[in-house]
């Protein structure tokens, strides 16, 4: 069972220290192909550019940014020799990855090559180093300060208090969709079950089992407050992706919504956002639901993978390239500094970070990095829309999501 110590489970104590001594200046490799392929949000993108940094003479260099990477990054990685030699994954990610064994362990590498990584940053899966984390992430809230003043109430710290916001945003006529959420039909709408699932307890699986167990009373409390939030948001909520949701927020159209730390630190930086948008842009933790302790949320580092399938020369320039691409000199750039939540040497957390470190200090759980995760996130985001469109009731949902489940765990071999 592929099982990571590391993935934010000490999460405060990851997140605790900002700076530390040596690792700087990160050299290029001499010669050799590099293919990266990674989302396209700002922290990735700084990643990629600095990758391509290392293109010129005998160093060839490309990337491929894209919201579809999950869609394109195994495929990718199968061929011999792989399209891609390195993946941008997060903890959800990798495990595809490994799954299907196009990824290699990096020990050899890494002590070639790894000084001046920290401990931190060493995924280690079944006591090889699978990846090199470069920050840490989570969802939390992100609302307009001036939006809330105006109504007379505190930040929402549950997603009750959220409900209750958004009535009285609509009743006062200061926004008709005051609420903002990632619910697009698929990864997105599954990854919001997920948070709202284990803020209200649940459990994916039941204990020790490769079992689904999400057809339970949790799964069903968790789709019914998603389903009272979405009447809050954008009819075309279903569609409705990080970018669009930031698009609605930018627009001065969304005054609350669950959004992740990658995204809030750039959310008011773009071009032409109203000025009342970026004056009133705020950022708090994540809220709890149902009564409950644990966050609606779910914890995640993000890292670069090198390909299995390519040669050990381009491993080797992979490897150099994105370490280079992670060197701690790009923090000397304050609009980089705030992108993320860096676990790369000389990180000092910004006020973009509070968000992150608010969801690591109050015991938000980990995304599950197990071996059939990916398989239940995939059932999950091609189920729920029935429900969410009111076709179906939450137990039928829930019911066809385990089915889908157990079909393809069966194939896979997870299940008999």
């Amino acid at each position: 069972m592929y099982m990571k110590k590391l993935a934010l489970a000490g999460a405060a104590a990851l997140l605790g220290s900002a700076a530390f001594a040596g690792g700087h200046g990160a050299a290029c490799p001499t010669a050799g192909k590099v293919s990266v392929v990674g989302n396209e949000f700002p922290a990735i993108q700084t990643v990629g550019a600095g990758a391509m940094s290392c293109a010129g003479g005998d160093v060839e260099v490309s990337t491929n940014l894209t919201a579809d990477h999950q869609k394109i990054n195994l495929a990718g990685m199968q061929g011999d020799p792989a399209e891609y030699t390195s993946a941008i994954i997060a903890n959800s990610s990798i495990v595809a990855l490994m799954n299907e064994d196009v990824i290699r362990p990096l020990d050899d590498l890494v002590a070639k090559h790894g000084d001046g990584l920290k401990p931190n940053q060493l995924v280690t899966i079944n006591g090889n180093v699978m990846a090199v984390a470069f920050m840490a992430n989570a969802q939390h809230l992100v609302y307009r300060a001036d939006v809330l003043e105006e109504i007379g109430v505190a930040p929402p710290t549950t997603y009750e208090e959220m409900l209750a916001a958004a009535e009285m945003i609509r009743d006062k006529g200061i926004m008709q969709n005051p609420v903002g959420g990632a619910y697009a039909a698929g990864w997105n709408l599954a990854q919001e079950f997920n948070n709202m699932f284990l803020g209200y307890g649940g459990q994916h699986f039941k204990p020790a089992t490769a079992e689904p167990s999400v057809n339970s009373p949790a799964g069903v409390e968790a789709l019914t407050m998603m389903k009272a939030l979405s009447e809050y948001m954008n009819p075309d909520f279903l569609t409705h992706d990080s970018n669009a949701t930031n698009a609605e927020y930018r627009a001065g159209n969304v005054a609350l919504m669950n959004m992740w730390g990658s995204r809030a630190a750039t959310l008011v930086t773009a071009e032409g956002v109203p000025q009342e948008v970026v004056d009133g842009f705020a950022i708090a933790g994540p809220m709890t639901v149902g009564g409950g302790s644990i966050p609606a949320s779910t914890l995640w580092w993000d890292g670069w993978t090198v390909a299995k399938n390519v040669s050990d020369a381009d491993a080797e320039a992979t490897f150099l390239a994105m370490k280079k691409a992670i060197d701690p000199s790009i923090l000397a750039d304050g609009d980089v500094a705030t992108q993320a939540v860096w676990l790369i040497d000389g990180y000092e957390p910004t006020p973009a970070a509070v968000g992150v470190f608010a969801a690591a200090n109050a015991g938000t759980i980990p995304y599950p990095m197990l071996p059939y995760m990916g398989l239940m996130h995939t059932a999950l985001g091609n189920e729920l829309a029935d429900f969410m469109q009111g076709k179906e009731s939450a137990e039928q949902a829930l019911a066809d999501v385990e089915a889908a489940y157990i079909a393809a765990a069966k194939e896979k071999g997870f299940l008999k």
